[in-house]
Protein backbone atom coordinates (compact mmCIF):
# COMPACT_ATOMS: atom_id res chain seq x y z
CA UNK A 1 0.00 0.00 0.00
CA UNK A 2 3.05 2.66 0.97
CA UNK A 3 4.33 1.41 -2.30
CA UNK A 4 1.57 2.29 -4.48
CA UNK A 5 1.04 5.71 -2.17
CA UNK A 6 4.17 6.98 -2.88
CA UNK A 7 3.53 6.36 -6.89
CA UNK A 8 0.58 7.97 -7.12
CA UNK A 9 2.17 11.40 -5.59
CA UNK A 10 5.17 10.93 -7.96
CA UNK A 11 2.66 10.33 -10.82
CA UNK A 12 0.87 13.80 -9.28
CA UNK A 13 3.48 15.40 -9.01
CA UNK A 14 5.20 14.21 -12.55
CA UNK A 15 1.41 15.56 -14.28
CA UNK A 16 2.05 18.73 -12.25
CA UNK A 17 5.27 19.48 -13.46
CA UNK A 18 4.39 19.37 -16.87
CA UNK A 19 1.22 22.06 -16.79
CA UNK A 20 1.88 25.34 -18.28
CA UNK A 21 2.05 28.29 -16.19
CA UNK A 22 -0.50 30.43 -17.58
CA UNK A 23 -2.62 30.88 -15.11
CA UNK A 24 -0.22 32.60 -12.33
CA UNK A 25 1.06 35.03 -15.46
CA UNK A 26 -2.57 35.80 -15.66
CA UNK A 27 -3.16 36.47 -11.76
CA UNK A 28 0.32 38.47 -11.60
CA UNK A 29 -1.40 40.59 -14.39
CA UNK A 30 -4.27 40.71 -12.66
CA UNK A 31 -2.90 41.84 -9.31
CA UNK A 32 -0.95 44.82 -11.80
CA UNK A 33 -4.65 45.96 -13.03
CA UNK A 34 -6.41 45.91 -9.67
CA UNK A 35 -3.49 48.63 -8.06
CA UNK A 36 -3.74 50.48 -11.00
CA UNK A 37 -7.65 50.76 -10.97
CA UNK A 38 -7.86 50.79 -7.00
CA UNK A 39 -5.78 53.96 -8.03
CA UNK A 40 -7.53 55.29 -10.38
CA UNK A 41 -10.54 55.36 -8.45
CA UNK A 42 -8.92 57.30 -5.86
CA UNK A 43 -8.30 59.93 -7.92
CA UNK A 44 -11.98 59.92 -8.93
CA UNK A 45 -12.81 62.32 -5.79
CA UNK A 46 -16.07 64.00 -6.72
CA UNK A 47 -18.29 63.29 -4.25
CA UNK A 48 -15.93 64.05 -1.93
CA UNK A 49 -13.83 67.32 -2.76
CA UNK A 50 -15.02 69.75 0.52
CA UNK A 51 -15.43 72.68 -2.01
CA UNK A 52 -18.50 70.34 -4.06
CA UNK A 53 -19.66 68.43 -1.25
CA UNK A 54 -23.72 68.04 -0.85
CA UNK A 55 -23.82 70.21 -3.95
CA UNK A 56 -25.13 67.58 -7.59
CA UNK A 57 -24.35 70.11 -9.99
CA UNK A 58 -21.41 70.72 -8.96
CA UNK A 59 -20.07 66.97 -8.01
CA UNK A 60 -21.27 66.29 -11.69
CA UNK A 61 -19.16 69.32 -13.32
CA UNK A 62 -16.51 68.11 -11.17
CA UNK A 63 -17.19 64.11 -12.52
CA UNK A 64 -16.90 65.61 -15.75
CA UNK A 65 -13.25 66.65 -15.91
CA UNK A 66 -12.37 63.01 -14.05
CA UNK A 67 -13.47 61.22 -17.03
CA UNK A 68 -9.94 59.73 -18.07
CA UNK A 69 -9.76 58.58 -14.45
CA UNK A 70 -12.94 56.80 -14.87
CA UNK A 71 -11.78 54.66 -18.37
CA UNK A 72 -8.50 53.83 -17.15
CA UNK A 73 -10.83 52.70 -13.72
CA UNK A 74 -12.91 50.60 -16.40
CA UNK A 75 -10.28 48.97 -18.52
CA UNK A 76 -7.85 47.79 -15.49
CA UNK A 77 -10.58 46.85 -12.97
CA UNK A 78 -12.58 44.74 -15.90
CA UNK A 79 -9.50 43.27 -16.90
CA UNK A 80 -8.61 42.30 -13.61
CA UNK A 81 -11.91 40.62 -13.37
CA UNK A 82 -11.33 38.45 -16.46
CA UNK A 83 -8.02 37.40 -15.04
CA UNK A 84 -8.71 37.05 -11.78
CA UNK A 85 -11.12 33.95 -13.36
CA UNK A 86 -8.29 32.36 -15.25
CA UNK A 87 -5.88 32.71 -12.26
CA UNK A 88 -8.85 31.41 -10.12
CA UNK A 89 -9.30 27.96 -11.79
CA UNK A 90 -5.01 27.11 -11.71
CA UNK A 91 -5.00 28.52 -8.06
CA UNK A 92 -7.50 25.52 -7.05
CA UNK A 93 -6.20 23.26 -9.46
CA UNK A 94 -2.36 23.78 -8.35
CA UNK A 95 -3.70 23.69 -4.83
CA UNK A 96 -5.40 20.22 -5.61
CA UNK A 97 -2.49 18.60 -7.31
CA UNK A 98 -0.33 18.94 -3.91
CA UNK A 99 -3.30 18.51 -1.04
CA UNK A 100 -5.06 15.81 0.29
CA UNK A 101 -8.24 14.68 -1.53
CA UNK A 102 -11.37 16.09 -0.20
CA UNK A 103 -10.01 19.25 0.96
CA UNK A 104 -12.40 22.34 0.84
CA UNK A 105 -8.58 24.90 0.85
CA UNK A 106 -8.29 24.94 -3.21
CA UNK A 107 -12.51 25.70 -3.64
CA UNK A 108 -12.60 28.20 -0.89
CA UNK A 109 -8.69 30.28 -3.00
CA UNK A 110 -10.46 29.95 -5.97
CA UNK A 111 -14.39 31.47 -4.33
CA UNK A 112 -12.69 34.32 -2.76
CA UNK A 113 -10.85 35.35 -6.18
CA UNK A 114 -14.36 34.89 -8.07
CA UNK A 115 -16.00 36.97 -5.36
CA UNK A 116 -13.53 40.11 -5.94
CA UNK A 117 -13.79 39.65 -9.40
CA UNK A 118 -17.59 40.16 -9.18
CA UNK A 119 -17.06 43.12 -6.89
CA UNK A 120 -14.59 44.40 -9.80
CA UNK A 121 -16.91 44.10 -12.49
CA UNK A 122 -20.02 45.32 -10.66
CA UNK A 123 -17.59 48.14 -9.70
CA UNK A 124 -17.35 49.37 -13.52
CA UNK A 125 -21.06 49.03 -13.96
CA UNK A 126 -22.03 52.71 -14.20
CA UNK A 127 -18.29 53.70 -15.87
CA UNK A 128 -19.60 53.21 -19.69
CA UNK A 129 -23.11 55.33 -19.51
CA UNK A 130 -20.77 57.99 -17.01
CA UNK A 131 -18.33 58.58 -19.51
CA UNK A 132 -20.59 58.94 -22.34
CA UNK A 133 -23.39 60.91 -21.20
CA UNK A 134 -20.90 63.40 -18.78
CA UNK A 135 -19.69 64.39 -22.43
CA UNK A 136 -23.54 66.20 -22.40
CA UNK A 137 -24.25 67.39 -18.75
CA UNK A 138 -27.04 68.93 -19.93
CA UNK A 139 -28.41 65.24 -20.52
CA UNK A 140 -27.38 63.92 -17.29
CA UNK A 141 -29.78 63.99 -13.85
CA UNK A 142 -26.56 65.45 -11.90
CA UNK A 143 -28.21 62.94 -8.50
CA UNK A 144 -27.26 60.14 -10.96
CA UNK A 145 -23.45 61.71 -11.18
CA UNK A 146 -23.73 61.96 -7.37
CA UNK A 147 -24.98 58.22 -7.02
CA UNK A 148 -22.12 57.13 -9.74
CA UNK A 149 -19.25 58.90 -8.51
CA UNK A 150 -19.97 57.01 -4.77
CA UNK A 151 -20.59 53.73 -6.76
CA UNK A 152 -17.12 54.40 -8.49
CA UNK A 153 -15.46 55.03 -4.91
CA UNK A 154 -16.63 51.83 -3.02
CA UNK A 155 -17.51 49.12 -4.88
CA UNK A 156 -14.46 48.66 -6.52
CA UNK A 157 -12.39 48.71 -2.74
CA UNK A 158 -14.00 45.54 -1.62
CA UNK A 159 -11.52 42.96 -1.89
CA UNK A 160 -11.88 41.23 1.14
CA UNK A 161 -12.77 37.94 -0.95
CA UNK A 162 -9.34 37.91 -1.72
CA UNK A 163 -8.25 38.01 1.44
CA UNK A 164 -9.91 34.77 2.22
CA UNK A 165 -7.94 33.19 -0.81
CA UNK A 166 -4.72 34.41 0.65
CA UNK A 167 -5.75 32.88 4.12
CA UNK A 168 -6.44 29.54 2.42
CA UNK A 169 -3.30 29.27 0.41
CA UNK A 170 -1.07 30.06 3.71
CA UNK A 171 -3.31 27.33 5.27
CA UNK A 172 -2.28 25.04 2.13
CA UNK A 173 1.42 26.25 1.91
CA UNK A 174 2.42 26.74 5.78
CA UNK A 175 0.47 23.54 7.17
CA UNK A 176 0.69 20.97 4.89
CA UNK A 177 3.19 22.16 2.72
CA UNK A 178 1.59 22.01 -0.63
CA UNK A 179 4.07 24.92 -2.03
CA UNK A 180 6.62 27.82 -1.19
CA UNK A 181 6.42 28.61 2.35
CA UNK A 182 7.25 32.15 1.46
CA UNK A 183 4.38 32.66 -0.40
CA UNK A 184 2.62 30.98 2.16
CA UNK A 185 3.88 34.00 5.04
CA UNK A 186 3.13 36.75 2.81
CA UNK A 187 -0.44 34.89 2.21
CA UNK A 188 -1.29 34.92 5.82
CA UNK A 189 0.40 38.49 6.34
CA UNK A 190 -1.60 40.28 3.38
CA UNK A 191 -4.21 38.00 3.24
CA UNK A 192 -5.26 38.21 6.79
CA UNK A 193 -5.06 42.31 6.41
CA UNK A 194 -7.56 41.89 3.71
CA UNK A 195 -9.51 39.62 5.44
CA UNK A 196 -9.64 41.57 8.53
CA UNK A 197 -9.71 45.19 6.75
CA UNK A 198 -13.29 43.61 4.91
CA UNK A 199 -14.86 42.90 8.33
CA UNK A 200 -14.03 45.67 9.57
CA UNK A 201 -16.18 49.50 9.54
CA UNK A 202 -12.36 50.07 7.25
CA UNK A 203 -13.20 47.88 4.48
CA UNK A 204 -12.54 50.18 1.95
CA UNK A 205 -8.31 49.54 3.03
CA UNK A 206 -8.56 45.88 1.42
CA UNK A 207 -8.33 47.72 -1.69
CA UNK A 208 -4.43 48.54 -0.89
CA UNK A 209 -3.92 44.87 0.23
CA UNK A 210 -6.10 42.82 -1.51
CA UNK A 211 -4.48 43.34 -5.42
CA UNK A 212 -0.92 43.51 -3.75
CA UNK A 213 -1.65 39.78 -2.52
CA UNK A 214 -3.07 38.81 -5.86
CA UNK A 215 -0.05 40.15 -7.68
CA UNK A 216 2.63 39.00 -5.04
CA UNK A 217 1.16 35.53 -5.02
CA UNK A 218 0.30 34.87 -8.91
CA UNK A 219 4.35 36.32 -9.30
CA UNK A 220 5.84 33.84 -6.45
CA UNK A 221 3.75 30.64 -8.76
CA UNK A 222 4.74 31.98 -11.36
CA UNK A 223 8.41 32.25 -10.83
CA UNK A 224 9.47 31.26 -7.56
CA UNK A 225 7.74 27.75 -7.63
CA UNK A 226 9.77 24.48 -8.17
CA UNK A 227 6.19 22.64 -9.53
CA UNK A 228 4.35 23.41 -12.63
CA UNK A 229 0.85 23.46 -12.05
Amino acid sequence: MSTVDLSDTAQAVSVATRRPRTWAYCGAVAGLAGIVGIQASGLIDAAYAENVAGDAVAIANRLADQRAAIVVMHVSLTLACLLMLVFAAGLARRLADRLPEGTLLPVVAGAGLFLTGTACLLGTGFTTELVFGLGHLDEVVPEFAVVGAHWMGTIPWLWAGVGVSGLAVAAALLRHGAGPRWIGWVSLVLGGLTALFGVSPLQYLAGFTGPMWVLVAAAGFAFGDRIRA
